[in-house]
Formats: C-alpha cells, sequence, structure tokens
C-alpha cells in the first residue's frame, strides 16, 4: 500500500503534540518539527546541479512535507547538509567523504572488503592507508547522507544505480561496511518507507508512555 504524504504530516504532528518526547531515540533534538519544505524550483536546481534525479519519494518529502527536520535518530538533514560534530554543514560532491552523485552506487548487497587492518597506533602510515581505502568517496558514489545515528554512524540514500531509492546504513566506524536498512518484511527500505516505519514505532512509544 503506497504510503500517504498527508499520514505522514498528521503523524509527525501527532507526535509533536505528545506530551513527553523521551522515549523517542533523539526527539529532544528535532522535537518533531520540520523545517519548511522547498519549492519544485530549488529541488530541480539540485538535480540539475549534480546531474541526478532524486528518488520520488524523497522529492515529494522535500517539497511537500519539509526539507529535514524531525526523523530518524537525530533527525533528517537539509538537502545538502550533513552532520559536523554537534551541528551541521554544507557538503560538496567530491569532497573526499561524498562521492560523485552521477556515478552508480557500487553495491547491490552488503559491503564489508575491509583492506589489512593497522593495529592501533603501531603505524600511522598505514593506518592512513587503511582509512583512504575504507573511507574512500568511492565507497559511496551515487549516494546522498541523509541522517545521523551519533558516533559517526549514518544513513545514505542511494541516488544513482540500481539501489536508487533506497536507504543503506553506514557501519564503517565500527568497521562493519554498508549495508540496506530492511522493513520487518523484510523488504528494502525506500526513503518513505524507512520514515513511515520510523513513524509508526515513534507514535507506538509515545502513545505507551502517555
Amino acid at each position: 500500500m503506497a504510503i500517504s504524504i498527508e499520514s505522514i504530516r498528521e503523524s509527525v504532528e501527532q507526535c509533536r503534540r505528545a506530551k513527553r518526547l523521551h522515549g523517542v531515540f533523539g526527539a529532544e533534538s528535532h522535537e518533531f518539527i520540520l523545517n519548511s519544505p522547498l519549492s519544485p524550483s530549488e529541488v530541480a536546481r539540485f538535480e540539475f546541479e549534480h546531474k541526478i534525479k532524486l528518488p520520488e519519494g524523497y522529492r515529494r518529502f522535500l517539497t511537500e512535507v519539509g526539507n529535514g527536520g524531525a526523523g530518524p535518530f537525530y533527525g533528517v538533514f537539509k538537502l545538502g547538509e550533513m552532520d559536523d560534530s554537534f551541528t551541521h554543514r554544507r557538503w560538496k560532491q567530491n569532497d573526499g567523504f561524498i562521492g560523485e552523485l552521477s556515478e552508480p552506487f557500487p553495491h547491490t548487497e552488503r559491503w564489508n572488503d575491509l583492506p589489512p587492518c593497522p593495529v592501533d597506533g603501531q603505524n600511522e602510515d598505514a593506518t592512513e592507508a587503511f582509512d583512504d581505502t575504507y573511507w574512500s568517496s568511492e565507497n559511496v558514489h551515487g549516494a546522498i547522507p541523509i541522517c545521523h545515528q551519533g558516533c559517526a554512524y549514518r544513513n545514505w540514500l542511494i541516488v544513482t544505480g540500481p539501489e536508487a531509492g533506497n536507504v543503506w546504513e553506514d557501519l564503517r566506524v565500527d568497521h562493519e561496511g554498508l549495508k540496506p536498512v530492511e522493513l520487518s518484511n523484510g523488504r528494502r527500505a525506500g526513503f518513505l518507507e524507512w520514515y513511515d516505519a520510523w513513524l509508526c514505532e515513534a507514535l507506538a512509544k509515545l502513545e505507551s508512555s502517555n
């Protein structure tokens, strides 16, 4: 069944009106407040600049719900932003972390191709070489960061290639690689499915605590 944009708006508002937010991880950060939506022309400008077409569900979220704000973990980033310690920053394509958006995302199954792992503190050059390979932006071509979970865990939305439209989880900080987010039925989660699953869980927790 298709997920209704209107039902997402209503569910976020229902969460926002809850008396206590502590039952939902990260809610005290975003307080279930959404940023103002973007205009279709603003989204089109981003797509033109990066030579891509954003997944339809995400595009509708940006233009009909909000340009980030309330969302899983510490909330959804604004388009073109990512976490930067305790705040956010604009990212640039090919900045050493974000890859080439028009290039296909290189993975279709869970990936964790670990290069030789140096012993901590024993070989600075080996550690640098490891990081250059494992954290290479080539591993996330065709993807944009959409939220952070804290402690350098992130979620990416795939925008180019066979996985376009799906949300992936970045666990490289624990040397666990990249993996697709799956729904309870085992299907891969698109942006709206990922967001709606979080909303359903948040509502259930808030209803039980109020």
